[in-house]
């Protein structure tokens, strides 16, 4: 079955960087396209960022600038670098596999078939 797993996350200081990755199996990785989420207590999933097959990226406005997708197909992962962190960027980040027949805009969870378990990013002020 498919698995997604995430690390990296941990408390880092407003200002700062991290990345995240995502080890996934039990799918073809590289004929997958893969998102990234995050979700703050209280609030919903907000999507951050896609990377295609052919390693096409799009993001969100929010993160635009400060987080980029990657991917290693020979790793079967992808990687969320993040930069100039901010309190308000604390939350719990998934990465999703994105169903087939979905474009590189895919903003909506619905639009994600395959989730990690998540790991929590806290940001200090």
């Amino acid at each position: 079955q498919v698995q997604l797993v995430e690390s990296g996350g941990r408390l880092v200081q407003a200002g700062g960087s991290l990345r995240l990755s995502c080890a996934a199996s039990g799918l073809t990785f590289s004929n997958s396209a893969m998102g990234w989420f995050r979700q703050a207590p209280g609030k919903g999933r907000e999507f951050l960022a896609v990377i295609s097959m052919s390693g096409n990226t799009y993001y969100a406005d929010s993160v635009k600038g400060r987080f980029t997708i990657s991917r290693d197909n020979a790793l079967n992962t992808v990687y969320l670098q993040m930069s100039s962190l901010k309190p308000e960027d604390t939350a719990v980040y998934y990465c999703a596999v994105r169903r087939i027949g979905y474009g590189l805009g895919s903003t909506l969870p619905s639009m994600y078939n395959y989730w990690g378990q998540g790991t929590q990013v806290t940001v200090s002020s």
